[in-house]
């Protein structure tokens, strides 16, 4: 018998993508174990496999397979799915059209600088960056407490032009 593996815990901006996909409308559940994320920048599309109960987990995006800590693509499955509480609309709403892919690059994976480019914006919005915050930890804190597990890893898929 293969030991369990427990996904190592994503950085925070991992979770504010997860919802952004969300409020994008990027998550396509297909069936029971299998369901589709569309990348922020529409040329990539991530494959989610789930066991029945959703404990084990697989997701051929980059973070999962090269850095080993659960990507958004697998969070908001996790949401989409109801596996995690779904936050407020409110921060779903805040987190959509969000440019992830262009601003991770932009400030070269500095997700602390990401997030705050993306609270400044939302607040610009009329949106509360505290109640954003808080909402965003809420569902790390969930999935901590699920401590999902690594199912078989997948090369991410390649870029495909618009």
């Amino acid at each position: 018998m293969m030991p369990v593996t427990l996904w190592k815990m994503p950085p925070i901006a991992k979770v504010y993508e997860a919802i952004g996909a969300i409020g994008d409308g990027r998550v396509r559940i297909e069936d029971a174990r299998r369901a589709l994320v569309t990348s922020s920048e529409g040329t990539k599309t991530y494959e989610v496999e789930s066991s029945d109960d959703g404990r084990e987990i697989s997701s051929n995006d980059n973070a999962s397979y090269w850095q080993g800590y659960l990507g958004y693509p697998a969070i908001a499955v996790m949401i989409a799915r109801g596996l995690i509480r779904r936050p407020d609309e409110t921060v779903v709403h805040a987190l959509a059209g969000v440019a992830w892919k262009e601003l991770n690059t932009r400030y070269r994976n500095d997700y602390d600088r990401t997030i705050e480019d993306v609270l400044t914006q939302a607040g610009a919005r009329g949106n509360d960056a505290d109640t954003i915050r808080a909402a965003v930890a809420a569902v790390l804190d969930e999935v901590r407490a699920l401590a999902p597990r690594q199912g078989a890893r997948k090369r991410p898929p390649r870029a495909v032009a618009k």
